[in-house]
């Protein structure tokens, strides 16, 4: 139970023993008690009078502080209120785009058709919504499909999902859009984000197969041979387990080990 604090006014309350100083002269010592506006009712009065002076002088302050607070919530208001009619209509127009693109009409799907607009658009205009960023991805996909690796990378990056095997699903794309491009480093890293984002036996193997394919293109043998090693030791019972043994073979080859 809490304890309600006694005041001096309080029935029963200990009232504060005045010390007595050693040496006459000085007289008492002031006491100072734990809650001073508990303890005097004249300073808790003149307390609230300064309060109230105080807002008399800075009315104009206060009232302008609080129109910026309206007006921040106003602004939050309107802003989430123009998002939401932004993804409404981004996702109507992804409809027919996404039509296009499970047809394989990639052009279509990127461009257009004259009377609904395109993955391009869609991402370009529409950044910031969950149409906007979805688009992204599938725009990267198609870019891949279409040899656009440069173009592929770059709707991949803008692209981030809360799902995790989606997000991993994206960081893979991201290192096949690399690896096109030569880049087999950053092709590997990628590969590895990928298999590390929620790692699970159903497609964590198979990125570490891509990632040690990308690493003995990079010629980092020891690399790759440690991530063919990865499938070995803990996804034993994975598809990818004879791959991964054939593969680190023929790195440790390569290596001169």
């Amino acid at each position: 139970m809490s304890k309600i604090p006694y005041t001096g006014k309080t029935p029963g309350a200990r009232q504060p023993q005045q010390p007595v100083s050693a040496d006459p002269l000085q007289g008492t010592e002031s006491y100072s008690p734990e809650h001073p506006l508990l303890e005097d009712p004249d300073a808790l009065a003149v307390r609230l009078v300064e309060s109230e002076d105080f807002l008399r002088r800075n009315k104009n302050l206060l009232l302008g502080v609080l129109g910026v607070v309206v007006l921040a919530i106003v602004g939050a208001f309107a802003f989430y209120t123009w998002r939401t009619s932004q993804n409404e209509k981004a996702q109507a127009a992804m409809f027919q785009a996404v039509n296009y693109w499970e047809a394989d009409s990639l052009n279509k799907a990127m461009k257009g058709d004259g009377r609904y607009v395109g993955l391009e658009s869609i991402a370009s205009e529409y950044t910031g919504t969950k149409a906007g960023n979805l688009a992204n991805f599938y725009a990267g996909v198609a870019a891949l499909k279409q040899g656009q690796f440069k173009a592929a990378a770059d709707y991949l990056e803008d692209f981030s999902s809360d799902d995790l095997l989606v997000q991993a699903r994206a960081y893979s794309l991201l290192g096949d859009a690399n690896l096109e491009q030569n880049k087999y480093k950053e092709a590997a890293d990628f590969y590895a984000k990928a298999a590390d984002h929620n790692a699970n036996e159903q497609f964590t193997p198979g990125y570490l197969i891509k990632q040690g394919t990308a690493l003995e293109l990079a010629k980092d043998y020891a690399g790759a041979v440690k991530a063919y090693d990865r499938i070995l030791t803990d996804y034993p019972n994975s598809f990818e387990v004879n791959e991964a043994r054939q593969y680190k073979s023929r790195a440790e080859g390569m290596s001169g080990k």
